[in-house]
């Protein structure tokens, strides 16, 4: 074994420099500029337009429980980011032959609009803006999140039972 006393200059350079190159973490054939281009913050519950490379025929999601991706547009030129849980993941965007275009850090994160009332090991969640409402969010009490979405299904659901008026009885 070669202790590191016994290298020149120039071995522990190689060394160290084929170090970096094993830890770096990158897209296979995308060069330096495209490697983990960014990191995409976006709100839980608010979908994001994000532009796609051109010509993008696959995306590939990392974890697909946090966050999800939809293509659309003329050639993938655009894709439709939905925030699904808190956390990080990445997605992959690649070509019809299978190279990689970009890849990018996903971030969801919380609102700022958000009012959390903690009694105990209880949590409601309250949307201000501007006048504080019930409303349900990861990490809420079990049975306030159940009530807080039950309200919202029988809500949605009877503005969706009305009936309009026909041109007869409009009269």
């Amino acid at each position: 074994m070669v202790s590191i006393k016994t290298l020149s200059r120039a071995g522990v350079a190689a060394v160290l420099s084929a170090l970096v190159l094993i830890c770096v973490p990158r897209v296979a054939g995308a060069s330096d500029t495209q490697t983990m281009a960014k990191t995409i913050s976006v709100v839980i519950d608010q979908a994001h337009l994000v532009d796609l490379p051109a010509g993008t025929s696959t995306l590939i999601i990392g974890n697909p429980t946090i966050a999800d991706v939809t293509m659309i547009g003329a050639k993938g030129s655009l894709m439709i980011l939905t925030p699904k849980a808190f956390g990080e993941t990445n997605f992959i965007a690649l070509d019809s032959n299978g190279k990689p275009l970009t890849e990018s850090i996903i971030r969801v994160v919380a609102g700022t609009d958000a009012m959390i009332v903690q009694r105990g090991m209880e949590r409601q969640s309250y949307a201000c803006a501007p006048k504080c409402q019930a409303t349900e969010k990861l990490g809420d009490d079990a049975k306030y999140f159940a009530a807080t979405v039950d309200q919202a299904k029988a809500y949605n659901s009877s503005a969706s039972n009305v009936t309009p008026p026909t041109s007869a009885s409009a009269r």
